[in-house]
């Protein structure tokens, strides 16, 4: 059993190598005294972030508050993959979405990758995009799995390649003896993904948004317009955009009984030599292998191995969380033995009962985003555009993915943890055969 140790709440990232490499870092004023405007979002992460561009560029006048610093929360501790697609099976939901509701969130599941690109090449964001990406074999199934994947992207019409690769072809891309094969593909691929929303943030203020951190939303008075106070001011909007997912705390009962923080481990490596790092990654990709407690890594611009995983639904840190995970990470890379590892983190994921991300209205004028569980950096850039579509009176794909179901988690937070601990551990018995 690890020894668990809290998620830190303070305003910096513990050990975080994205911390240490943000460009530039941010410091946007507190919110001291009452103000208006259009639309207030409630959330510095990418899915707020995004909210913001997408009202700012549609004319709106938009304020953001953030109770820490931008990209703080997930946004900023994740493994930077950019994956597409929106959930996970779309078809259990076809009584409340239909058939068609089933291939639109396919659609944005490709288009959601296509806004990150044009984004960073609208706004000229220096974050390290690189499009390359492998899911790996670790099982004979799994390969069998690749291949129905590969043929199912081509019946959904998505225009990238995706290609099977045996062990010898994998080695072109991930250099280790552990997979079995793989399938990749150039839809996906990785980012900085801090100095991606910080970008996308300068991009809201380029834009003519308000932007303040060290603001902490303490109440929403709902109304005609609505109030959003904080610690020391307070926001009178048209319109509320609540986007801070796991990180809202008891803001909002509603939402956080249908959310539950699961925390997630990434580890980075003193940058690689170049020979050592081509070795190892000559492809140059993200990588993720297809198991629950998987492992998920890519090298950053400055070739350091960025190793994650080890997700669990306690919503703490494990105590020997650079032993745990450099273990893990000489199992796939055995040269990495005595590599020093130079930082080391963990943050919240906002996981849904059903996987799927949870979007909707509170009431007419207050809009709510949250939920990606662990698959968030690509999906949160559609939901905001959605968000923002259903606010400029384009409701049809807001309503659709509004109209998907969430139950709340039984027992709240205390009995669901263990609820989604017992879960886990029986897909990982499942991952065994």
């Amino acid at each position: 059993m690890f020894g668990l140790r809290a998620i830190q709440d303070s305003s910096e990232h513990t050990g975080s190598y994205y911390a240490a490499s943000r460009r530039p870092a941010t410091e946007y004023p507190t919110l001291t005294e009452a103000i208006e405007c259009d639309v207030v979002v409630v959330g510095g992460g990418f899915s707020g972030v995004n909210a913001a561009v997408e009202l700012a560029e549609r004319g709106h006048e938009v304020v953001l508050i953030e109770a820490n610093r931008i990209g703080w929360g997930a946004s900023g501790r994740n493994g930077g993959q950019i994956i597409g697609g929106i959930g996970h099976t779309p078809e259990r939901f076809k009584r409340s979405i239909g058939e068609q509701g089933i291939n639109t969130i396919y659609q944005m599941g490709i288009e959601a990758r296509d806004i990150i690109k044009e984004r960073v090449e609208n706004y000229s964001i220096d974050c390290d995009l690189k499009w390359g990406y492998c899911d790996v074999a670790l099982k004979p199934r799994h390969m069998k799995n690749f291949a129905e994947w590969r043929d199912w992207e081509k019946t959904i019409g998505n225009p990238h390649p995706y290609t099977l690769l045996d062990a010898s072809e994998l080695k072109e891309f991930v250099n280790s003896d552990r997979y079995l094969g793989g399938l990749h593909n150039t839809a996906n691929g990785h980012i900085h993904p801090l100095n991606l929303c910080i970008g996308e943030a300068a991009a809201a203020v380029s834009r003519g948004a308000r932007i303040f951190e060290q603001t902490r939303a303490l109440e929403i008075v709902p109304g005609d317009k609505p109030i959003v106070r904080t610690e020391q001011g307070r926001v009178t909007a048209k319109h509320v955009v609540l986007a801070g997912n796991a990180y809202m705390g008891k803001l909002i009962p509603k939402l956080s009984a249908r959310v539950l923080p699961s925390a997630s481990s990434v580890i980075a490596t003193e940058p690689l030599s170049e020979t050592l790092a081509d070795k190892l990654l000559p492809g140059d990709v993200a990588v993720c292998d297809p198991r629950t407690a998987l492992d998920y890594f890519r090298l950053s611009s400055d070739r350091r191995m960025l190793f994650g995983g080890l997700s669990n639904y306690t919503g703490m840190e494990p105590k020997n969380l650079v032993s745990v995970m450099r273990k893990k990470m000489r199992n796939v890379f055995p040269d990495l033995e005595d590599i020093k590892v130079d930082f080391a983190w963990s943050g919240w994921i906002g996981i849904g009962i059903n996987r799927m991300p949870q979007l909707g209205k509170l009431a007419p004028n207050i809009r709510y985003i949250q939920a990606y569980s662990g698959h968030g950096v690509a999906p949160t850039h559609i939901m905001a555009k959605i968000t923002a579509e259903s606010i400029a009176s384009e409701t049809n794909r807001f309503d659709m993915v509004a109209s998907i179901p969430h139950l709340p988690f039984p027992g709240g937070r205390a009995f669901g943890r263990p609820l989604l601990a017992a879960g886990m551990a029986y897909y990982k018995l499942l991952d065994l055969f």
